[in-house]
């Protein structure tokens, strides 16, 4: 699927979209651009928060807090979980 096509479905909510769009900006490339390039508009006052730390030191505990207060406010909450020691997210 192009990235033409695939942002307007991404926008849309399509949880199939966003598992394709997800697997085309990891590789990288022309395609993940012009996806990102088509997205980018629509981010509007995204914010990015970054929790690292030791194996079992509580990250998710941690994340959990937020994500579910600010989904009770109605807010829209993504987690993206990146492995920096996995082959697959580093």
């Amino acid at each position: 699927m192009l990235s033409a096509e695939l942002a307007p479905k991404l926008l849309a909510g399509n949880r199939r979209a966003l598992a394709r769009g997800i697997s085309i900006i990891e590789t990288g490339g022309a395609p993940a651009r012009a996806l990102l390039g088509a997205l980018y508009s629509h981010t509007g006052r995204a914010h990015i928060v970054g929790i690292t730390g030791a194996p079992g030191a509580g990250k998710s505990t941690l994340v959990n807090a937020p994500a579910l207060h600010w989904r009770r406010a109605g807010r829209t909450v993504g987690i993206i979980p990146v492995d920096p020691t996995s082959p697959l997210t580093a």
